[in-house]
């Protein structure tokens, strides 16, 4: 074998060699995999190069020439990819919204990044036309939440979140700026993972996913306002996890709420949001849900919240313990274009009667609501492959923040109400919805005016 021979048969030889590496190589896992492979390559190319400049004209074939310009080609494709891999880095290309540890998909997304920060966020405004009380409430506009997530994952077993709402556009008229949630996750096992903070109660089915794509309605629904007190967040610290497959579990310790603020409208203006809460009295939370494989979609779920309000407070010269109690069980069904949701709770209040006379009001010693909506996604049957999404629906509730009155003291019947609502949903992309909707009020005694709202929502 001649000189010209030896050379041209190892061009071809390590060429081909090299092209079978890139082809094994084609789906790196990471960047620097990426970057070992291009500067590998980079080195045979030179190197291909250099031994074909030398070689005599003969020896030079067209073969060669097309394996050395696939290299270069596979080499370009690979650097293109790197680049891309890097901006992925700063801006995720597609962010997957999907909950996780029973937050909002928004909020869940930094449990989705490797490492470092992750920014989301949601928002929602909306106008009201009120119907049937000219002298009472006035039409409305407000942009009433804007929301940032900022989230920052330490290692794969600590990560920080946090939740930043802005409410009605400005401090100057009535606005709010608060922290909604803010706690560490430690991950220490599927079954047993340890959360403190400032968190979100796990009850009902708003308190801790109300991102506006994923409820019906302008408005929250009032039963997870007025008996729920939606949203709800306290300082406690807790576990969670999943017990057995597709049974997930949450339970807190968290500072009790303050009695002193209980009013005829329930309990809602006795939570302390973090706000130099008084914790001389704490609570339990926990809550249960279970998603059989059996029925896809469908989820069954329970919560239960437990514990003192009175936090060493005296109420007309007593002190009582005020001991509060609130239940919910809800169910919920997701199948193809039909959503189905329906929810109850009921709540008790000891020593409502001293709390009464102190408050000059009545305070329920219980308190019930319940409501039910089904809606459906009727654009498919209309538009064949549509990824849009165009859904009526129709809710009732039914609540009463004085189910109990206590002994001496009247029931107030304003408070017993009952909505009928019905809208439409739509989404363009399933991160923006675009919402109007009817609510109807009745009570067991008065008149209550009806409104219309249109508004719209997203998440980012």
């Amino acid at each position: 074998m001649n000189n010209k021979s030896f050379l041209k048969g190892g061009a071809l030889t390590t060429l081909i060699a090299f092209s079978a590496s890139a082809s094994a190589l084609e789906k790196p896992q990471t960047m620097e995999d990426m970057w070992k492979i291009i500067q590998e390559q980079q080195k045979q190319i030179d190197s291909m190069k250099a031994q074909m400049a030398a070689a005599p004209q003969p020896a030079k074939t067209a073969a060669a020439d097309g394996n050395v310009k696939s290299l270069e080609r596979k080499t370009d494709v690979l650097s293109k990819e790197v680049e891309k891999l890097r901006t992925e880095l700063v801006i995720p290309e597609e962010p997957k919204y999907k909950s996780a540890y029973g937050l909002g998909p928004a909020a869940s997304k930094v449990y989705q990044v490797g490492k470092g920060l992750s920014i989301g966020g949601y928002g929602e405004a909306n106008y009201q036309a009120i119907v049937g009380d000219e002298k009472g409430k006035k039409d409305n506009a407000d942009f009433e939440r804007l929301v940032l997530y900022a989230g920052y994952k330490f290692t794969d077993s600590i990560l920080f979140n946090s939740e930043i709402e802005f409410e009605h556009g400005s401090t100057d008229d009535g606005g709010t700026v608060s922290v909604e949630f803010a706690a560490l996750d430690f991950f220490i096992d599927p079954m047993a993972n340890i959360r403190a903070g400032m968190v979100l109660l796990p009850m009902g089915f708003l308190n801790t996913i109300h991102e506006p794509p994923f409820y019906f309605g302008n408005n929250r629904p009032e039963v997870e306002r007025q008996i729920i007190p939606s949203t709800w967040r306290e300082i406690g610290v807790g576990l969670f996890g999943e017990i057995l497959p597709n049974l997930t579990y949450t339970a807190y310790v968290v500072n009790g709420l303050n009695a002193a603020d209980f009013n005829s409208d329930g309990i809602r203006s006795g939570r302390q949001k973090g706000s130099q809460a008084k914790a001389e009295d704490l609570a339990f939370v926990g809550r249960v849900d279970y998603a059989p494989d059996a029925v896809p979609g469908l989820s069954v779920g329970g919560s239960a919240y437990a514990g003192n309000s009175g936090q060493n407070q005296d109420f007309g010269g007593r002190q009582v313990d005020a001991f509060t109690q609130l239940y919910e069980a809800h169910v919920q069904w997701k199948y193809r274009g039909l959503e189905f949701r329906t929810l109850g709770s009921w709540g008790h209040i000891d020593d409502a009667d001293v709390l009464s006379a102190a408050k000059g009001q009545t305070i329920g010693s219980s308190n019930y609501g319940w409501y039910t909506e089904v809606g459906y996604d009727i654009l498919p049957l209309l538009v064949k492959d549509t990824t849009q999404y165009l859904a009526p629906f129709f809710r009732y509730e039914q609540f009463d923040t004085i189910a109990g009155t206590p002994t001496g003291f009247l029931d107030d019947e304003t408070k017993d109400r009952q909505i009928y609502q019905f809208g439409l949903n739509y989404k363009p992309i399933p991160n923006v919805v675009i919402k109007a909707d009817y609510r109807n009020f009745t009570a067991k005694k008065g008149n209550l005016p009806d409104d219309f709202n249109l508004g719209l929502g997203f998440i980012f």
